[in-house]
């Protein structure tokens, strides 16, 4: 199979970063990539998929996003042509931003029923074919230099021609904040299990009578990494599911359900994840991209700076 088509979820709010979520797109606030340029989430989030080898994206967003993403990408490329119009890293953000842009459709969310839904909305823009789902709240840093985490996903799925989730293997403590999931280890590969049980959000009772996996360390699961290559039958499954639901729709109950009709694979993935939408979130993702990237000794000394003159404070 082939890969062609992403979805990237920006429907929620954004809560935990009121107020400034309130009057700015969460997705839109700015960010350091690893190549020095100062940009916005989504677009890193979207270049992610272009540099994997995505051609087309469509964002879930609510309603009056779609407009507003257009127009601050337009302005911003208008600036970076007129305003440092003899700047070489300036022609080729315009550049990047303008591909980014013909690349990219919407769909609105028009209330927010839960996660399963507004993956549901981009069920015709996925037109029966493969896809790369990822969310808007989180930056990617692999740890293998050239490969972006979206494309290591993406290459397994395409070899063993099914659905794919990407996992972290996470402490104890911290799996109430995400789906986990446990399976059989594939013995033709390293940190790959197909998918047996998830449960979202689970207590770590629930996880040690149910979710334990063998081989991983003491203590800890597989975690969803949010990020996944979904084969189309996805939204068969969703549809169902949705039909005695009016809100709260999920989609880990679907997902068990897939794991239950259809081999579905869970993939260690060679890199870390950050969420923007906490509280620290922006200034942890800062600091990852930052030392993976060309500003990793500028950013090093300015933390020095930053740690001595707060160590004369006290």
């Amino acid at each position: 199979m082939q890969v062609k088509k992403a979805v990237i979820t920006a429907a929620a709010r954004g809560e935990r970063l009121y107020p400034v979520a309130d009057t700015v797109q969460k997705a839109m606030l700015p960010i350091i990539d690893i190549d020095g340029i100062n940009k916005p989430i989504i677009q890193i989030i979207a270049e992610e998929a272009l540099m994997s080898g995505i051609e087309e994206i469509c964002v879930v967003c609510a309603p009056g996003d779609a407009e507003r993403y257009v127009e601050s990408f337009q302005v911003l490329q208008s600036t970076l042509l007129k305003a440092y119009k003899h700047s070489d890293w300036a022609q080729k953000q315009a550049a990047n931003i303008k591909n980014l842009l013909d690349r990219l459709s919407f769909v609105v969310q028009k209330e927010p029923r839960g996660y399963g839904h507004a993956v549901y909305q981009a069920k015709q823009f996925v037109n029966n074919e493969p896809f790369l789902l990822l969310s808007g709240d989180y930056l990617y840093v692999s740890d293998i230099v050239g490969k972006h985490c979206a494309q290591q996903l993406i290459e397994l799925a395409i070899k063993e021609d099914c659905s794919v989730s990407a996992v972290n293997p996470t402490i104890e403590h911290l799996i109430g904040k995400y789906g986990t999931l446990t399976g059989k280890t594939m013995l033709n590969y390293k940190g790959v299990y197909e998918i047996e049980k998830i449960i979202e959000k689970p207590s770590v009772s629930a996880a040690e009578l149910e979710l334990q996996t063998p081989g991983l360390r003491a203590g800890y699961y597989l975690c969803f990494f949010g990020m996944h290559v979904f084969k189309p039958a996805l939204f068969d499954l969703l549809a169902a599911y949705m039909e005695n639901l009016k809100e709260n729709i999920q989609l880990t109950p679907v997902l068990q359900e897939l794991s239950d009709r259809d081999k579905y694979l869970a993939f260690e993935m060679k890199g870390t994840r950050y969420d923007t939408s906490k509280k620290l979130g922006l200034f942890e993702a800062q600091i990852a991209l930052g030392q993976a990237g060309i500003i990793k000794e500028e950013m090093l000394t300015s933390i020095i700076h930053i740690m001595a003159d707060a160590g004369k404070r006290k």
